[in-house]
């Protein structure tokens, strides 16, 4: 039985990768800040990206379950600046943004390293989304002109960064790194205006965890295909 644990899950697309994962057979803990949102079928497990004892001790908690991790979906994020001017965006916005979605994401990633390479076949998957893609926001009147934000967009950068940085520095231990973007969906993150359901936004972070041995790593990927960094 494969061993995975999601940040975030307990609501919108991390909850619904969780569910689906936990529904394919695999043993999930769904990181979560309330017991009560896990989905059912997974383990909760209170987890505070930017708490360092909770990501010390979900880690602890995972290693003494199983003694290894074999899937990691880094799903936690929050969207602060939607609506705000890039001019108006504060360092505040910044710090708040970050914490959550890149540097809780690094405190997490850190902490089960140890797990991911007792794994005889371990994979990373990073929730990121097209509005990180430099490339397509360089377009000035590409897809992403509409949508400005400063904090959001940019910690999403920095997680395609990180997704490769991390794939290229585990490639060696077989562990397999890469960022999906679930596309807009209809989440309380976005006030319910997406286009595409939670089930429909996890699917790719699921096919992505689920991938056959040897598959590709660092790569961005969304429902379609390759997405530009």
């Amino acid at each position: 039985m494969k061993i995975a644990l999601v940040t975030g899950a307990g609501r919108g697309v991390g909850r619904e990768i969780a569910r689906q994962l936990a529904d394919l057979g695999m043993a999930v803990f769904a990181g979560v800040r309330d017991e009560g949102h896990a989905p059912e079928g997974t383990t909760p497990l209170l987890l505070d990206v930017t708490d360092g004892a909770a990501v010390a001790n979900a880690a602890k908690t995972v290693d003494a379950a199983h003694g290894r991790l074999d899937v990691l979906v880094n799903n936690a994020a929050i969207c602060g600046d939607h609506g705000v001017s890039p001019a108006d965006v504060t360092a505040d916005h910044m710090r708040a943004t970050y914490e959550v979605g890149v540097f809780g994401l690094v405190a997490v990633t850190h902490a089960m390293i140890p797990l991911l390479r007792a794994s005889d076949d371990a994979r990373v998957v990073n929730l990121t989304t097209r509005l990180g893609s430099v490339a397509l926001t360089s377009a000035r009147d590409g897809i992403n002109a509409d949508w400005r934000m400063l904090a959001y967009n940019s910690a999403k950068s920095a997680v395609n960064a990180l997704t490769v940085l991390y794939a290229n520095e585990l490639r060696e231990a077989g562990i397999v790194v890469n960022a999906v973007d679930p596309g807009h969906c209809a989440t309380d993150m976005t006030g319910h205006t997406g286009d595409r359901s939670a089930a429909e936004g996890a699917a790719v972070a699921v096919r992505m965890a689920t991938a056959q041995a040897g598959g590709p790593t660092g790569t961005f990927t969304c429902e379609d295909g390759p997405l530009p960094w």
